[in-house]
């Protein structure tokens, strides 16, 4: 009889020790207390068959990524966005079209989007957290069906700006909002993986662009465009609100209902939602209501440390030149001397970037943020400077009449960079924007974290025509490499693991409470 206490015991104590790794630690270590009375605690044994390590009470997957199949379709407008400009550009600039322009009113056009979405990417922060994530990413897509609307009908170059700065300004909504939606309605193992959604999205969106806009006008190009929006519009009427962002508001019931709308019926809804009550009472998680409580949040360690890093990794991403090949790739491809043609590549180029950001997503839930944020920051650097030294002799050829040689290289190159970009870039500092912000002001901080990464792509789109000008296009090119190359040694002294953390796990490392996000064992990915 001892022997069999002792095993049952045991047998308890694995489930314990099970739903630590599946929630993470948050000062578990009594059992709840209610009414000022402990709980009595009755260890069964455990039935015949074995149960798998980590598994035990999730949700249903497919739940999950429907909600945050939905929630993402937004960001496919933010792809579309920064694609419209490649195919755009060229047949604006052609003698037949029907509204002329010059090369200064080509880079507004390229990057005026980039002006709005900074804008929307404030609104929307602090929309998140006053009217709520799904409420939210409803508002944003009226701005980019009224653009997609003015620039399809656009009589003149005033109209083409005005609607790329409401499409840009939609597309700063939508950042935010779709990835902290994904990464609070979906569990740890799955968080990785479906937090990349965005950026399937905005390569999608990219792509599309490329494809439909090298048979089509630009204008109808711009018609099309505009049934996404209303596609997602819809779709998000369909969905609740996430279940933290009601705990917050003080609305456990509705909190619980939302949760088993998202779970389904295999999960382990009470204890779930007791873990996110009780780490909202221990740490004193409760609305900002007023200014000046909001910016002492804003100011808390918890908040800036997360802010700084993202902050940083943003500018390093843009300036290693991705967005420079998006939004002029057609231009990139024809003066690099490559012979293929130069539409055909830039779709090619868009099915690359489609492809590896799937991989990526996958890779992501295997290999955690910082090792891909590595393989892309040395493969975009040492692409863009192969690039850069290509460029240089094409240079030379040109200026001594000599044939171009080996026009394979610059195409290799850039498809290299995709790859290398899309695989780590692409997908880790938009995953983490969901991840490492305080519950509390989340939502603002997640708007200004876009906030801050599209005015980094603002500044490298729009300072591409001069400094190819006065650096010409291999110095240009060779500027982005030496930048992607440098960023390495930041990343590896400020980037956290997060991979397979809770979010309350994150939100404790950046408040000091614990001292590291690593862990002796790791058995569940995210």
């Amino acid at each position: 009889m001892a022997d069999e206490n002792r095993c049952n015991a045991g047998e308890s104590q694995t489930l314990e020790d099970e739903d630590v790794r599946n929630y993470g630690s948050m000062n578990d270590s009594t059992p709840f207390l209610q009414n000022g009375q402990s709980p009595i605690i009755t260890k069964t044994p455990l039935p015949g068959k074995t149960v798998k390590p980590g598994k035990e009470g999730r949700g249903k997957a497919f739940k999950q990524i429907m909600a945050s199949f939905v929630a993402n379709l937004g960001t496919i407008n933010t792809g579309m966005a920064f694609g419209f400009s490649a195919t755009a550009l060229p047949q604006l600039k052609s003698p037949d079209s029907s509204i002329q322009i010059t090369d200064n009113e080509a880079s507004w056009i390229a990057s005026l989007s980039s002006v709005g979405t900074p804008i929307g990417c404030i609104v929307s922060g602090y929309l998140m957290d006053a009217i709520g994530r799904r409420r939210t990413l409803i508002i944003t897509e009226v701005p980019l069906i009224i653009g997609w609307i003015l620039v399809a009908c656009a009589q003149n170059v005033p109209m083409i700006y005005l609607g790329r700065l409401l499409i840009g300004f939609g597309s700063g909504m939508v950042g935010a909002p779709a990835r902290v939606y994904t990464c609070e309605v979906s569990q740890p193992h799955l968080r990785g993986m479906l937090g990349a959604m965005a950026s399937v999205g905005v390569s999608t969106g990219v792509l599309i662009q490329y494809v439909i806009g090298s048979v089509t006008s630009w204008n109808i190009l711009a018609g099309v465009s505009a049934i996404i929006p209303i596609v997602s519009l819809l779709g998000m009427t369909l969905l609740p609100e996430t279940p933290n962002y009601l705990l917050t508001q003080d609305k456990p019931d509705k909190a619980e209902t939302s949760l088993a709308k998202l779970r389904g019926s295999t999960c382990n809804l009470q204890d779930e939602i007791q873990k996110m009550k009780s780490f909202k009472e221990k740490n004193h998680v409760e609305p900002l209501k007023t200014p000046k409580e909001i910016l002492k949040a804003l100011l808390s360690p918890s908040t800036l440390k997360p802010f700084g890093i993202l902050a940083l990794y943003f500018f390093i991403y843009q300036w290693c030149g991705v967005n420079t090949i998006t939004f002029y790739a057609v231009e990139v491809f024809e003066s690099s001397g490559a012979s293929l043609d130069k539409y055909w590549l830039t779709i090619s180029m868009g099915i690359l970037r489609v492809i590896f950001t799937v991989v990526g997503c996958i890779l992501c839930r295997r290999c955690g943020r910082r090792p891909l944020t590595f393989v892309s920051a040395f493969g975009c650097g040492s692409t863009m400077i192969t690039l850069s030294v290509y460029l240089y002799y094409v240079q030379y050829w040109k200026d001594n009449d000599l044939p171009p040689q080996n026009s394979w290289i610059p195409v290799a190159s850039i498809y290299l960079f995709t790859i290398f970009c899309t695989l780590g870039y692409l997908i880790v500092p938009w995953i983490m924007i969901g991840e490492v912000y305080p519950t509390q002001v989340r939502g603002i901080v997640g708007g200004m974290t876009t906030c801050a990464a599209h005015l980094s792509i603002f500044s490298v789109v729009k300072t591409f025509p001069y400094l190819k000008h006065s650096l010409n296009d291999y110095g240009a090119f060779g500027l982005y490499g030496a930048i992607s190359i440098a960023g390495m040694a930041f990343f590896y002294v400020f980037l956290p693991e997060t991979k397979g953390r809770t979010l309350q796990e994150i939100e404790d490392y950046f408040c000091g409470r614990t001292k590291t996000l690593k862990k002796a064992s790791i058995t569940e990915t995210a």
